[in-house]
């Protein structure tokens, strides 16, 4: 007789060995920040809950998603001789139907939760340009699916950098010689990635020193107007790309450098967060956000090497990183608002408890909406990007 298991319709069952638990490690940890970071209640109820600084999760998503999505790029880009409109629509199938699906999902739900008074964010800030991911393209926006905003980031990083790349390559095959020699064609689409990921590390920062520099900001509106916007974030993600591309050009360094890399990567990382950055400074809002994400690009190779580690905490860490995406979309305006609008803590021990309440139902909710949403979604690609 099969044993008895009432939580049987939340096991993922997943492949373990096609999974490389130190890039679920940093994908679990990066969402388990955001999820801390989130859980304001505490905060109300005075308890100075988590008492450290977090790392910043969404740094950590923005360098890992480049490298994953680069190592995907580059071998794309170097096995098509030409990188044109087929692999463009294949690859933006495959991304968007892996993470469309779930967005629009929670975005008709914030609508709903909103529009009838359920959490404390304001309809009248909502508009068609969520339906874009234009929401905060150029300029910042408030008081509605805020976490939303990082997604519109990470959307625009996937059409405007394959895009790029194309245009760089239609530009190497006009320019190239006709007599050139063989073999130098893959040379120059080395050469060409690493230009494409430069642009995109060089035009945010530019774009900082240009525009953002000049605004006039408090601590809040720093990050809104400015850590926030698509266009001065681009380069967290090219990070990501750079480190792809580190290692399939020099793997040996890439696993040399790893224990260095991690140490240099946390003291970067929280010098950051425990030194003074006046917000309306020239180099606050030029460098900081920046430094950040170079810190989490530091810590890749490190977490990139770690295969191996106990049973249960291979279970545990990769069951969080495949439900990641979904746990970002629900916990704050959808749990989290919805418990501190309806369930406010009144001391300690009540945050305490909507605490545990908020983490179990993040978890619990976003299980479900994997399962048996974003996962069956995202394998209908396979039909649409052959």
């Amino acid at each position: 007789m099969p044993a008895f298991r009432p939580f049987a319709f939340l096991s993922l069952q997943p492949d373990y060995s096609k999974r490389i638990f130190g890039l679920d490690l940093m994908r679990a940890l990066a969402i388990f920040f955001v999820v801390m970071g989130h859980g304001s209640m505490l905060e109300k109820a005075d308890t100075g809950f988590p008492w450290v600084a977090l790392v910043p999760g969404v740094e950590l998503f923005f360098v890992l998603s480049g490298f994953l999505i680069g190592g995907i790029l580059l071998r794309l880009f170097r096995e098509s001789p030409d990188f044109g409109f087929p692999q463009l629509k294949k690859f933006w199938i495959r991304r968007w139907f892996r993470t469309l699906p779930n967005y629009y999902l929670v975005l008709i739900l914030n609508i709903i939760a909103v529009y009838f008074g359920w959490i404390n964010e304001k309809f009248s800030h909502f508009n068609w340009t969520f339906f874009l991911f234009l929401q905060n393209f150029s300029g910042p926006f408030t008081d509605f699916f805020w976490e939303s905003w990082s997604l519109s980031v990470e959307e625009w990083f996937y059409i405007l950098f394959p895009l790029t790349l194309a245009v760089v390559l239609l530009a190497g095959h006009i320019l190239q010689r006709k007599d050139a020699a063989p073999g130098s064609l893959a040379v120059a689409k080395n050469k060409l990635f690493l230009f494409s990921i430069l642009v995109f590390l060089l035009v945010p920062f530019l774009l900082r020193l240009c525009i953002a520099s000049r605004m006039q900001v408090d601590q809040f509106w720093l990050g809104v107007k400015i850590f926030k916007v698509v266009i001065f974030r681009l380069d967290s993600i090219a990070l990501g790309l750079f480190a792809a591309f580190i290692k399939d050009r020099y793997p040996g360094f890439w696993f040399t450098a790893r224990k260095a890399g991690f140490v240099l990567g946390l003291i970067l990382i929280y010098t950051i967060l425990y030194t003074t950055w006046p917000p309306d400074s020239f180099l606050t809002k030029n460098f900081q956000i920046f430094l950040q994400s170079l810190g989490c690009f530091l810590l890749l190779p490190g977490f990139d090497s770690i295969r191996r580690a106990p049973r249960r905490l291979v279970r545990i860490v990769t069951h969080v990183s495949l439900i990641s995406y979904s746990m970002y979309l629900l916990n704050l305006a959808l749990i989290a608002e919805v418990i501190n609008k309806n369930f406010p803590p009144r001391g300690p021990r009540s945050a305490w408890g909507m605490y545990f309440l908020y983490c179990f139902a993040v978890v619990f909710f976003s299980t479900l909406m994997y399962k048996y949403f974003e996962k069956p979604t995202t394998e209908m690609r396979d039909r649409y990007a052959s």
